[in-house]
């Protein structure tokens, strides 16, 4: 009997094993053949993948401490998985907002990890491999009748209802637009991520907040609600925007590899991107 239970443990332990190792294979991509990407052609021969990297949390963030990983966050993950998965070492090259796209074309990194958000006008001169998004949440007191009835953004958009946003702010359009009914109040920016003074002073019902520093603004000042309700507003589509690391034009099998692997990978840096945004300030 008791032989018969090792027999057991150790046929388990080896299914298990072998379960793992089938995950692991799995879980690489098979990577374009020499000479189908001449991009990864030449990582593999430098040894190296060089990634340009500039903080912007909650995607990218630098470690200042001098240990650990220099960088964490989705993009670092991925990045990082892609070289392990090229069977290479990850080179980091400092870029600034203004050399972040340059730098692709000419040829100083692989890839900017440094997280971009997609447009019409970037989409012209680089790809994206898109991993997250960045939108937009309207909150509120919790004790406002007006924000308590509402049941989506969309219940916003009514005559009685007053909505405060930064003159010259990323929102100001799209403020304009969506809430074509409502009464809109203009205020100076004052250096805060959103007009909370308005809202805290009774003078609006609503205003509009990125979804990233909403979670902060929440458990700094006690007392507001959002919309949408759903995951904290971590899912909001209002006024979405893609986010992802970008590589050059005109690498097809590259883009493509890199956009499997990215996929894959989801969950993990949703994760990741869950854990940061919940710590920050």
């Amino acid at each position: 009997m008791i032989f018969s239970l090792s027999r057991g443990r150790t046929a388990a332990r080896c299914a298990a094993a072998a379960l793992l190792a089938a995950a692991t294979v799995t879980s690489l991509f098979a990577q374009p053949a020499p000479g189908a990407s001449p991009r990864i052609d030449a990582i593999r021969k430098a040894g190296e993948l060089r990634v340009g990297v500039l903080q912007n949390a909650p995607w990218l963030l630098e470690n200042t401490t001098g240990t650990g990983e220099p960088w964490s966050g989705p993009a670092w993950l991925l990045a990082n998985e892609y070289a392990r998965q090229l069977g290479v070492k990850l080179r980091t090259v400092p870029v600034s907002h203004e050399t972040k796209v340059p730098v692709l074309a000419a040829n100083q990194v692989d890839m900017t990890i440094s997280p971009l958000g997609e447009t019409p006008e970037r989409l012209k001169v680089v790809d994206f491999v898109i991993y997250s998004a960045t939108s937009v949440c309207m909150f509120g007191r919790a004790d406002n009748a007006k924000l308590g009835k509402a049941n989506s953004v969309e219940d916003l958009n009514r005559p009685d209802v007053t909505i405060a946003y930064f003159t010259g702010g990323a929102e100001e359009g799209w403020v304009k637009e969506r809430f074509p009914k409502a009464k809109l109040r203009a205020v100076a920016s004052s250096g805060a991520t959103a007009p909370i003074e308005e809202i805290m002073a009774r003078r609006a019902d609503a205003a509009p907040i990125n979804r990233v520093p909403w979670v902060g603004l929440q458990q700094k000042v006690k007392g507001l609600a959002v919309l949408p309700k759903d995951n904290n507003c971590q899912s909001s589509t209002e006024k979405a925007s893609p986010v992802g690391l970008a590589v050059d034009k005109n690498q097809p099998a590259y883009l493509d590899w890199l956009r499997q692997v990215a996929h894959a990978q989801k969950t993990r840096l949703d994760a990741d991107e869950a854990r940061i945004v919940g710590g920050l300030k």
